[in-house]
C-alpha cells in the first residue's frame, strides 16, 4: 500500500496553503514549528511527559501535585493526570532511498531490538519510504519480528524524510488509547521533501506522537564517536532532525556498531514505558500554543511535546 506525494492537489498545494507564521519565544538554536490550517477546536489538552533526575534516571511516584503546566507562559491547572502502563503503538519507518545503500541491514537490525524490548500487548507496523510511503505491514498486536519482504528492499531513489515522518506521525495518532511513537530508521538525508522539519514537528507535537530517529551511520558520521569528522557535526541528525524529533517530545539515538543500536532501542521503548499523562484544558486563543511541563522539583528533567494548536487539527490525508 502506499501514497504517492506527487498526485495533482498533493502536498506541495496543501501545505502551501496551509501553514501560517507564528512568534514563539525559543531559544536562539530551534525555529518554531508552522501551524496547519484552523479546523477544529481543541478544548482539553493531552501530553505525554518523561521524567529523569540529573543522573538520567527515570522519577516515578510523583502525583499532579508535583507538576507544573505553563501554556505560553500562563500557568494551566491539571484536570487529569496518569501513570498507568498502557500498551504501545509504534510505526517503525525505514529509509529505502538510495543514500540507504549498505545501511538497511543495520537499520534493520535496530528495529529487531526494538521489536524484542515489546510485549504481546504493545502494537506494531512497518512502513518504508523513498519519495513514497508504502505500507509493508499494518499495525499488529505482538509483533516480533520484521517481515520478509524488508530484507528484499533495495535501496533507490531521492528521499522525502520530512514527508514520510509527517504521514506516519498522522496514521499513528489514530491508535487510541495507547502510548504512540514512531521510529524512523535513516541517515538523515532529505533531497525530496515538500515540507520542512519545522512544519513536520507542529503536526506530530499537536498530535501528541513523539517521534525518535535512529541514525544509521557509520562511526566517521557519528559526532559521538571518537573517530567522528569534523563533518559530523553538519549533519541533519544534530541539526534540524534534532529539533524536530525534540519538538515533538522525542529525540535522536545514533547508532554506529551493534551494541549501541541495542541500548539505543532500549532507551526508547523504556521511555514510552515511563510516561506521565497529563491533561489540562486550554486557553482558547486560535493558533499555536508553547507547553511547557516542569516539575517543582528544579533538580529533575521533564522532555514533552513542545505545544498544541486550538482551532485547527492535522490533515486529514498527505
Amino acid at each position: 500500500m502506499h501514497l504517492d506525494w506527487a498526485k495533482p492537489m498533493g502536498l506541495s498545494f496543501m501545505f502551501a496553503t496551509a501553514f501560517l507564521a507564528v512568534g514563539l519565544q525559543l531559544p536562539e538554536t530551534h525555529q518554531a514549528p508552522s501551524t496547519p490550517t484552523f479546523r477544529s477546536k481543541v478544548e482539553l489538552v493531552r501530553v505525554a511527559a518523561v521524567v529523569r533526575d540529573r543522573k538520567g534516571r527515570f522519577i516515578q511516584a510523583l502525583g499532579a501535585r508535583d507538576f507544573e503546566v505553563l501554556d505560553g507562559g500562563e500557568r494551566r491547572s491539571i484536570v487529569e493526570f496518569g501513570y498507568e502502563s498502557d500498551a504501545i503503538s509504534l510505526a517503525l519507518l525505514f529509509d529505502a532511498s538510495g543514500s540507504m545503500e549498505g545501511r538497511l541491514r543495520d537499520a534493520r537490525e535496530a528495529a529487531s531490538h526494538v521489536l524484542g524490548w515489546l510485549d504481546m500487548r504493545d502494537e506494531s507496523a512497518v512502513f518504508t519510504f523513498d519519495t513514497r510511503l508504502d505500507e509493508i505491514v499494518p499495525f499488529t498486536l505482538g509483533l516480533s519480528r520484521l517481515p520478509l519482504s524488508l530484507s528484499a528492499v533495495t535501496p533507490f531513489g531521492a528521499t522525502s524524510l520530512h514527508d514520510a515522518i509527517a504521514q506516519t506521525a498522522e496514521r499513528t495518532a489514530k491508535r487510541e488509547g495507547r502510548r504512540r511513537a514512531v521510529a524512523v530508521f535513516t541517515d538523515g538525508n532529505d533531497t525530496a521533501s515538500h515540507l520542512r522539519p519545522e512544519e513536520v514537528s507542529a503536526i506530530a507535537s499537536a498530535i501528541d506522537v513523539p517521534v525518535y530517529v535512529f541514525g544509521i551511520v557509520p562511526s566517521i558520521d557519528n559526532p559521538h564517536a571518537e573517530t567522528a569528522s569534523g563533518s559530523a557535526w553538519r549533519s541533519p541528525l544534530v541539526g534540524a532532525l534534532a529539533d524536530l524529533a525534540a519538538w515533538t517530545g522525542g529525540r535522536v539515538l545514533i547508532a554506529s556498531v551493534p551494541a549501541e543500536r541495542s541500548i539505543a532501542a532500549r532507551q526508547m521503548v523504556d521511555e514510552l514505558r515511563h510516561q506521565y499523562f497529563i491533561a489540562f484544558e486550554s486557553s482558547g486563543a486560535p493558533g499555536w500554543h508553547q507547553v511547557e511541563v516542569r516539575t517543582r522539583d528544579r533538580n529533575l528533567v521533564v522532555r514533552t511535546r513542545s505545544g498544541y494548536i486550538v482551532g485547527q487539527s492535522r490533515p486529514d490525508t498527505f
